[in-house]
Parts: structure tokens; sequence; C-alpha cells
């Protein structure tokens, strides 16, 4: 478990290789359930929500009046924490705005763009292993800040059959719309194709298992999706002067997450690397959720050694992780180095689990390599942009001619003729 080795290029291949293993072999039983809810509707739903979940349910939807009860009975602590990590994920996002613009030319023509936000959108809030209220925060609030007006949150019901309460309070703070307790595949599919009971969306973001990022990537073109965001990933590089608990600690909190999640340090000091290997052995048999940081360090967990901390920067840039954390005596001095990744952590005050919580950055990132292209999840998801163009007579004649030639060039002739017709009318 967590087993040191060389950054050579053979183990980052099968590192990146194996990455995408799991969701290239479930790619196929996803296709099945998302063809069945689209055919069958709520039917299926509840049948794979019984089938996974071990949870028999007639209707999905949870009640209003059972949101606005668990943020009333929401133990005090719990709610000031809930309203402190609000305030900052609202904040930071209310930066992101983008505001409709428009150009006026010389001869009266005005181009543009207008910005508004998508009608109605679906979040996904993981559950089953753990509950999740801070994902309902990160999902949510960007929705609200675009002015989304419809949002439909779905998350797995625990085996009693309900949404855990903390959960449904801060989907009660944030003002989603509906929340139903459903999840998996068969919800993404849910949410693309609607149902009786499940009302189809514009668009889904959030984050989940292998299965529900094989169901968003095949349901992507019914609905806009954010990012494939699977299992949670942390690279760590270390250059040996921060103590070897704090990395060892921001490994497992991330390996508590879910058995497919990635904890990886990269580091030119081996000495550093063995001590937070001991350090990991420690601490992992003393968590509650040992069994799944086990299986996660075990399968996914590694710890590389680069020749010096310039390799070590290129080879956390190669794995493009959702989370870089940079574990070194100088952090900003290496901030220009950093390639692909979906959030950084900033020196040895600054764990992975400020961003999860508090500190205002959304904690929905890409996954999987994913880094590479895509960003996290904000206010830029949630709206649509719409160019506009406005012509005078006087701009058209002056560039009818332009427009002519260029369409012929292409063997598109009407499209001349389209512009030159007007010309000849005006």
């Amino acid at each position: 478990m967590l087993e040191i080795t060389r950054a050579g290029e053979a183990v980052l291949a099968e590192m990146l290789r194996r990455r995408h293993l799991e969701e290239e072999e479930t790619a196929a039983g996803v296709a099945a359930i998302v063809r069945d809810v689209r055919e069958r509707g709520d039917a299926a739903v509840l049948e794979y929500t019984l089938r996974f979940d071990g949870v028999a349910l007639t209707e999905t939807r949870v009640p209003a009046e059972e949101l606005a009860a668990a943020w009333r009975d929401l133990a005090p602590e719990l709610k000031e924490a809930l309203m402190r990590a609000a305030g900052a994920v609202e904040a930071f996002h209310r930066r992101q705005l983008e505001r409709s613009w428009f150009v006026t030319g010389p001869d009266g023509e005005v181009t543009g763009q207008l910005v508004a936000p998508l009608s109605r959108v679906g979040v996904y809030v993981p559950g089953g292993r753990a509950a999740y209220p801070s994902s309902v925060l990160m999902n949510v609030l960007p929705a609200k800040v675009a002015g989304v007006p419809e949002i439909a949150m779905v998350t797995p019901p625990g085996k009693d059959g309900r949404v855990d309460s903390s959960v449904l309070a801060a989907a009660y703070l944030a003002g989603v719309t509906e929340v139903h307790r459903v999840g998996g595949a068969q919800a993404v599919a849910a949410l693309a194709y609607g149902t009786a009971g499940i009302r189809p969306v514009d668009k889904i973001t959030g984050p989940g298992n292998v299965y529900v990022t094989a169901a968003k990537k095949q349901v992507f073109g019914r609905v806009g999706i954010d990012m494939p965001a699977g299992p949670s990933e942390v690279v760590v590089v270390g250059d040996g002067s921060q103590p070897a608990p704090w990395a060892a600690a921001d490994l497992l909190a991330q390996a508590e997450h879910d058995p497919g999640a990635w904890a990886v340090v990269v580091t030119p000091d081996e000495g550093w690397a063995q001590a937070v290997r001991e350090a990991v052995l420690r601490a992992a048999a003393s968590l509650p959720r040992r069994e799944v940081v086990t299986a996660a360090l075990r399968d996914h967990g590694r710890i590389l050694l680069t020749r010096d901390m310039p390799e070590a920067m290129a080879v956390a840039g190669r794995l493009a992780p959702e989370h870089l954390e940079l574990l070194v005596a100088e952090p900003l001095a290496w901030l220009g180095r950093v390639r692909n990744a979906g959030a950084v952590f900033l020196g040895g005050r600054a764990p992975v689990a400020v961003g999860d919580y508090l500190a205002g950055p959304n904690h929905v990132l890409p996954t999987g390599g994913t880094a590479r292209f895509c960003s996290p999840l904000g206010v830029y998801d949630f709206v649509r942009r719409t160019g506009m163009v406005y012509y005078t007579p006087a701009a058209l004649t002056r560039d009818a001619p332009a427009v002519a030639a260029l369409a012929r060039r292409e063997g598109l002739e009407a499209h001349a003729r389209a512009v030159e017709t007007r010309g000849a009318t005006t």
C-alpha cells in the first residue's frame, strides 16, 4: 500500500491508463441503464434504486416541508458553519458574473453578446457512503448567482430511504427548487430525458462515482454537462521542508472519499517520502472509514520520486490532478510552473479541506486528467451566450462586397445573393 517508486515514463503511463480503465469497463452497463430510464421513466428509476441502493420507493421527490424542517432542526453549530460557507462561496462566485455587452460600429451597426441564465439545471450531489452538504452549496450557489430559476437536485437515499438532514438543510439554505432522492446513472438519465416525476433539465452538474461520470458523458448532447467530475484526486508535491504528517493527513482526506480516489505524493526527497508513507500507515488505522481508505491507497496510492523539484512539477502537470498541493517552503516561487490542475493549494497552511468547505473557490473540479482542458464549476457554467448582430443600410452596403466574395469562394452563391439583394433594394 502506497508504494514508493521512481517517476519513470512507464510508471506514469500505467497510472494514466488505469485511471480510465474502470470507467471504460462500466460504459456498457451504464448505457443499458440510461436507455432503460429513457424508455420506461420512473418505473426504471425506482427499480434501479431498489437494486443499487436497497430502497423501495414509490416516488422520488422530497416534500418541501421536509427541507424547511431540516434547516429548522439543524444543530446551531452546523447551521453557523453552513451560513459561513455559503457566504464565502457566494462572494467568490459573484466575481465571475458576466454581463451582456454591445459595440456600435462606424456606420451604426451593432454587435454584441447576450448573456442569460439557463432555464433549468440539475445538480448531482453524491451520497451513499457519506453526506455532502458542502457539495450542495458548491453546485447550487453558482447557479443562483447566475440567475437560474429552476434547480433540481438529485442525491442517493440512505438505507432508510431518506436524504441526510444536513444535505436537505443545505438545499433549503441554497434555494434548491426541488430535491429527488435518487442517485447513480439512473438519476443522470432521469434529469437528461425526463420522467413523469422528474422534468428534464438543460444541463447537469456535480461530481459522482465512475457510474455517474460515465452517464454524464453518455447524455451529453441531449443536455449540457459541466465536466467529467469523478472520484476525488490529490497530488501533493513536497520538497521535504514541511512535516510529513501534514502530507499524510491530506492523502488520507482524499482517500476516505471513495475506493477510486487518487492519493499521490511527488517529491525528490526520498527520506521525506518514507516518512510520509509511515505517517499514512499509522494514521489510517484509526480512521472510521479505514476500509475505504485502505482500498483507495492500495489501488490508487503512490509516492513518486523525482530527480529534483522541476521534475516533480512536470510530473504533477502530466498527472493533471483535481487538487494540487504545493507542500513546499516557498510555494509562490513554484506557482508559475503549475500546469493542468483543477485547484492549487499553496503551502503547509492550505490543506485541500479548507477549499472543500470554506475558502470560497468551487470544489467541483475536473478529474481523470481533464484538468488539461476543463475548469472548476462556476457561474459561467450556468449561463448561455448569444451573439447579436444589427446592421444599418450603410453598414451592409460597406460590407456586402467582402461578404459576397468570401461566400462565392466557398461555393455558396445564395449567401452572396442574400447580401447583394438587400443592397439592390435599399
